[in-house]
């Protein structure tokens, strides 16, 4: 059994494929028999970070410290999120912000690089969008995908980080009925 957390990083809580994503994931992974616990980033409550004093703060919001208590729970993490723009949504970059304090996630290094503080935790990432997922990989080289993997969820020591790039979520259905069935198989595999 493992600890599974599932943060989905929606900003709209109206119906989008991306909660039924997220949804898939955890049916699969109850079914597989892990323990699961969600975040949806939408429901929560916190402020901007507009300073390097309050990025510091030892104050956290309570919607935050319990991110973070859930994050340091888990073992395998699935980050699922939209492309707005090419990169994450604007809020999950704020909850991100808010969660990655350097009194959570990584730690002061005498060589001068920080050191992450989530080591043994391994993360699948899934990331939704209206183009085709091809046009994303090869023309726009997947920069904001592995952005996020290299200089978040790595930097914070989650390895192995591991992504899947949804295209044309508005395309056919039985496209998004053949991820969904994909996605509930990651989750009975924590995959």
């Amino acid at each position: 059994m493992t600890r599974i957390l599932i943060i989905d990083g929606h900003p709209d809580r109206a119906e989008h494929f991306l909660h039924a994503a997220a949804d898939a994931y955890a049916e699969g992974a109850e079914t597989g028999g892990h323990d699961v616990r969600r975040i949806e980033v939408a429901r929560l409550d916190f402020p901007l970070i507009r300073s390097e004093e309050q990025y510091h703060a030892e104050d956290v919001p309570y919607d935050i410290s319990a991110a973070q208590q859930a994050i340091r729970w888990a073992e395998h993490i699935v980050v699922l999120y939209p492309l707005w723009l090419g990169e994450t949504p604007a809020f999950f970059k704020a909850f991100l912000e808010q969660v990655a304090r350097p009194s959570f996630a990584f730690a002061p290094n005498e060589g001068g690089f920080p050191k992450g503080t989530l080591e043994g935790r391994s993360a699948r990432m899934i990331v939704t969008m209206g183009m085709p997922a091809p046009v994303y990989k090869l023309y726009y080289g997947a920069h904001g995908v592995k952005s996020f993997k290299r200089n978040i969820l790595e930097f914070v020591g989650i390895d192995p980080v591991r992504y899947a790039v949804i295209g044309s979520v508005d395309g056919p259905e039985k496209h998004r009925t053949r991820w969904l069935a994909r996605l509930h198989r990651w989750g009975e595999q924590a995959h």
